[in-house]
């Protein structure tokens, strides 16, 4: 059943919707391990790289859940596309904005129930993107979900986490243009002061900091 992408939708978004309809129509269970990178490339018609793409989209979703040498495992059938399909056409300053919004308060939460092991996961992920350097997406996406995590508030972990497949391919997109400015490493370090010193309303502000520079810059560019 080879695939063909549709209009103006790119053959991982096709994927994704076809892999997303599967799991709605209990193709696989949750628990189950679906069919291989290469299995999958082959049913469907289309590249592996095109079949990771969109794997990776719906792990991000939380409808997957990738376990390292084992598959790709389901994690949940509960899609929650009918909602926030409209975020797949989202520009990268409305998904900003309303990271702004997102972040800011679970910051202010996270400063009031952060543990000590969600300091190490956010040490350690600040860490690793010092390592990766200034343009490391998938461990910036990390730190800010270990943020939100660090509310321990189910609700808000399992929306931050639909909305950061989002919030990746825009991360990707903007990172890889060297218009967008780099990761702000020492803002990202405030944030976790803030956090560490159970300061609610410096945490809401510190995490306002980490964004308001990429949308100065992306108002910048879209206002030219």
């Amino acid at each position: 059943m080879a695939l063909r992408a549709a209009g103006q939708q790119s053959l991982v978004d096709t994927v994704v919707d076809q892999l997303r309809a599967q799991l709605a129509e209990g193709e696989w269970a949750v628990g189950d391990r679906i069919p291989t990178e290469h299995e999958l490339a082959g049913q469907l018609g289309v590249g592996r790289n095109t079949v990771r793409e969109a794997v990776r989209v719906l792990v991000h979703a939380g409808l997957l859940e990738s376990r390292q040498g084992n598959g790709t495992f389901v994690r949940s059938a509960a899609d929650p596309a009918a909602v926030l399909r409209g975020m797949r056409h989202a520009n990268v300053l409305d998904v900003l904005e309303l990271r702004v919004a997102l972040e800011a308060e679970a910051a202010r939460l996270a400063a009031v129930r952060r543990d000590e092991a969600d300091l190490r996961t956010l040490r350690r992920v600040l860490a690793e993107l010092h390592e990766q350097g200034d343009r490391a997406a998938d461990a910036d996406l990390a730190f800010h979900l270990g943020v939100v995590e660090a509310t321990h508030n189910a609700a808000f972990t399992e929306v931050y986490r639909f909305f950061s497949a989002q919030v990746h391919e825009t991360l990707v997109t903007s990172l890889g243009d060297h218009e967008m400015p780099p990761i702000d490493l020492a803002a990202h370090g405030a944030l976790i002061d803030a956090i560490e010193a159970g300061d609610p309303a410096a945490a809401g502000r510190a995490a306002r900091a980490v964004l308001q520079v990429p949308i100065d810059v992306v108002t910048a560019l879209i206002t030219r």
